[in-house]
């Protein structure tokens, strides 16, 4: 299924077309907002100036907003992945840590990171000599390749293979072997693409085979509250000890 493109909206009249489409709607003041629903009784809204993009990959409904606060985000499938503001505190705290951990980075392999955030960060580094970006939808990189310019520089850059693959597929079938590697995937819904990316057979019989001897693995694990932590942070750094000699885990504020 190929992507659907919407035109740009830039009229009330146009985005009142959007606000019987959840999760976008209209409250008293003729403003329109974006609502993520956190939990079955706590919702999280974002003021809009439009609804800049929409489309659906064959895995995924993919939506580019406009908001009043945090400048254009991305949401997939409902979920914020990340706004213009503040998008750089998510992936410089991904990448940056363990590049400055490793002795000689030369290598880093990303599963995900289709919108090619985490793909920049590492591309400043001077030591490396590549960097595969390997993302499952096609879709996706296409459509942040397009729209999201601050990533332009990386998605061209000479150091970036871009790979169109099921990472736990593309790492199986490598016989290289890299410095860095790292998670940058959705949360694991069980039945959901990323699932099999979180689990302790993928990391020892898969992932752990492909790092070198001094390498490092690095991923997201959702969010990391006192209570939230409950959601799948806990569950994957207790995978994780399982497999991994050495575990740190580490957080960061993103206010979007």
């Amino acid at each position: 299924m190929g992507t659907e493109a919407i035109e740009m909206i830039t009229s009330n009249a146009v985005l009142m077309k959007s606000i019987h489409e959840k999760p976008i709607s209209r409250n008293q003041d003729n403003g329109f907002w974006f609502e993520e629903e956190l939990d079955q009784d706590l919702k999280w809204s974002f003021a809009l100036n439009s609804v800049l993009h929409k489309g659906r990959s064959e895995y995924q409904d993919i939506v580019l907003l406009d908001t009043k606060r945090f400048g254009k985000v991305l949401v997939i499938d409902g979920k914020m992945q990340s706004a213009e503001a503040d998008e750089f505190i998510y992936h410089e705290c991904l990448i940056h840590p363990a590049f400055l951990c490793h002795p000689k980075s030369k290598t880093v392999f990303i599963m995900g990171g289709g919108e090619g955030s985490a793909a920049r960060e590492a591309l400043k580094h001077k030591t490396i000599d590549k960097v595969v970006m390997c993302d499952i939808d096609q879709e996706v990189v296409d459509f942040c390749r397009k729209y999201l310019t601050v990533n332009q520089e990386a998605f061209n850059h000479q150091k970036l293979e871009l790979v169109i693959n099921d990472a736990k597929a593309e790492l199986e079938k490598r016989k290289e072997k890299f410095d860095i590697i790292v998670g940058d995937l959705a949360d694991p819904v069980e039945g959901g693409p990323c699932y099999q990316l979180y689990t302790k057979s993928f990391y020892e019989k898969i992932l752990k085979p492909r790092l070198t001897d001094d390498g490092i693995f690095v991923t997201q694990a959702g969010p990391a509250g006192i209570y939230t932590h409950r959601e799948v942070f806990s569950s994957i750094y207790n995978t994780i000890t399982q497999v991994f000699k050495y575990v740190v885990a580490y957080t960061a504020h993103v206010p979007s």
